[in-house]
């Protein structure tokens, strides 16, 4: 795995989120995007995650910050474990096909498992990538750290 460099384009995606809206990166220029990649849903700190970003969905407004929280479980089961987890504000994108092409772009999919890894990626209102942190499986990103990154940005 060798995760996307700080300083260069995001690469564009179009892909279908929870509410079957297309999510398109070029829509969001002018704003930062925070790319909030989990393994799979239904699971415990994958769940923590997500809520996570729905609890402060007015603290990334201030921040002039778009939360996604991206994995490659198809649109159907992102839907079904938005409504699960009362997720109304964030987006929940599908990189289900093809599959991890996304993850893959941003260096970040697990090939043995067919996942991404769980990680934290920071688009600048320019489209370049500000901050890239991947964490251990089991490990819940710190929420705070993302503000503070966004914060000084």
């Amino acid at each position: 795995m060798n995760p996307i460099q700080i300083g260069t384009d995001a690469p564009e995606f179009s892909v279908k989120d929870n509410k079957k809206q297309n999510i398109i990166l070029s829509a969001y220029k002018g704003k930062k995007v925070l790319l909030s990649w989990h393994p799979l849903a239904w699971t415990p700190v994958c769940t923590d995650q997500m809520r996570a970003l729905e609890t402060n969905f007015q603290k990334f407004q201030n921040l002039n910050t778009i939360p996604l929280g991206f994995s490659v479980d198809p649109q159907p089961c992102k839907e079904v474990w938005a409504t699960a987890l009362l997720i109304k504000n964030v987006s929940l994108p599908s990189d289900f096909w093809p599959h991890g092409k996304i993850a893959r772009d941003y260096g970040i999919f697990n090939e043995t498992k067919g996942v991404s890894e769980r990680a934290n990626i920071i688009i600048d209102e320019n489209g370049k990538i500000k901050w890239v942190k991947v964490y251990p499986s089991e490990q819940l990103p710190d929420i705070n750290e993302v503000f503070q990154i966004l914060s000084n940005s």
